[in-house]
């Protein structure tokens, strides 16, 4: 058989024979499949329609680049070939990175995101509200995922009651797209559910093109159903996140989006109850205190307490006022005795009483009161107390004689 040599030693010869043979590169290429690991390094692939390369660039070079690398960037590589023994494998050790330009996924994507866009698919009017408490939910991803797990999983511990339609499509590959958005319809067609969750796990940016075809994005607009979009990892973007009424960063974060409303709820209401019935407790315990000093005999007693100083007032003021009633009578009734007995001195009637008689000059028709207003011969009528007296004038002198 010939001189036997190890793996070890043949992937040893190769790597010196590659390494001498390409010592510095300048490679250029579109980024894919670029994930940065727990260690800081940078591992990716370059690829053009022909080739697909790996690539690593450690984190001690990654503080000099000025823009962060993403899946689908045109970028222009400085690098040396190295093999990887330890998988047999050779890939491009980077020692800087430029842009190079957009990568055609990237810019087929800016291309279809615009138009799609220019027709109104993307608008926020057409976003509708998730529903709080949905009783199904149904997941359109691939079966086997770990995304469905994820799903069920944290459905199943936060909300039990809600029930998960799984409708199985592919997540990549040619078919993908169309199977998806079939699915997406079917759900529709049928009502199962009232909220859907599309999506998968992480993935390079090839791996997620189906979440970026025209008929997917057409058919998360046109959905009926409220839907999230859960594609890849948070920092992963597809179209169908613009189409849908709500974007998740994991399908994990999207089951959390559909069962933490009814937890939270039911806790929260639970609190607030609790709140309730203390601070209802608290406001009778109060009104209990506030009452108490309000019984009958307390009552009747406070109520004289306030009454019996208005009373005595009263019957001061009342006896006053009658006192003073009964002096202003009497002082009436003296006056109207003083004036009664004045009113009873002048009166014609006392002075005949007394002895005085009224003399009338019947020629004359008046009351004498003086000698001159008579003449001898005149007829004079003399009214006594009682009676008339005819007289006839006689003599007049000038002074009485007695």
């Amino acid at each position: 058989m010939g001189h036997k040599i190890t793996v070890s030693e043949l992937t040893n010869l190769i790597r010196q024979n590659l390494e001498n043979a390409f010592p510095q590169l300048v490679v250029e290429g579109e980024i894919s499949n670029c994930r940065p690991s727990s260690t800081g390094h940078l591992y990716f692939s370059l690829k053009d329609p022909g080739a697909k390369i790996d690539g690593v660039m450690f984190k001690n070079r990654i503080p000099f680049l000025d823009f962060e690398p993403r899946d689908g960037m045109l970028i222009r590589v400085r690098c040396r070939l190295s093999v990887y023994p330890q998988r047999g494998s050779y890939q491009l050790v980077c020692e800087d990175m430029e842009l190079a330009g957009a990568g055609d996924i990237l810019a087929m994507l800016e291309q279809r995101k615009r138009a799609l866009a220019a027709e109104g698919l993307f608008d926020a009017e057409r976003k509708r509200p998730i529903p709080r408490f949905p009783e199904t939910i149904a997941v359109v991803s691939s079966p086997t995922g770990a995304a469905v797990q994820d799903i069920l999983n944290i459905v199943k511990r936060r909300a039990r009651g809600i029930r998960v339609i799984i409708l199985p499509a592919p997540v990549q590959g040619a078919d993908a797209a169309q199977i998806i958005a079939r699915r997406i319809e079917q759900a529709n067609q049928w009502k199962l559910a009232e909220v859907l969750i599309v999506g998968r796990g992480g993935g390079s940016l090839e791996d997620l093109l189906p979440f970026s075809e025209e008929i997917v994005v057409r058919a998360v607009a046109d959905s009926e159903i409220p839907v999230i979009s859960a594609v890849g990892h948070e920092i992963d973007n597809a179209l169908c996140d613009l189409a849908a009424d709500l974007r998740a960063p994991t399908p994990s974060a999207a089951a959390e989006l559909v069962s933490a409303e009814r937890s939270d709820t039911l806790e929260r209401i639970g609190s607030v109850k609790e709140e309730m019935k203390a601070a209802i407790q608290r406001r009778l315990e109060r009104a209990r205190l506030l009452v108490r000093p309000f019984s009958i005999e307390d009552l009747e007693r406070s109520f004289r307490v306030i009454l019996q100083p208005a009373l005595v007032r009263f019957d001061d003021a009342k006896e006053g006022l009658v006192n003073a009633l009964s002096e202003r009578i009497d002082q009436y009734r003296r006056r109207l005795e003083i004036a009664g007995a004045g009113l009873e001195a002048g009166s014609p009637l006392s002075i005949l009483e007394r002895g005085f008689s009224v003399v009338v000059n019947e020629r004359t028709g008046t009351i004498l009161r003086r000698g001159s207003e008579t003449k001898p011969g005149d007829r004079l009528k003399i009214r006594p107390l009682e009676g008339l007296v005819y007289a006839v004038t006689e003599k007049i002198t000038e002074r009485s004689e007695a």
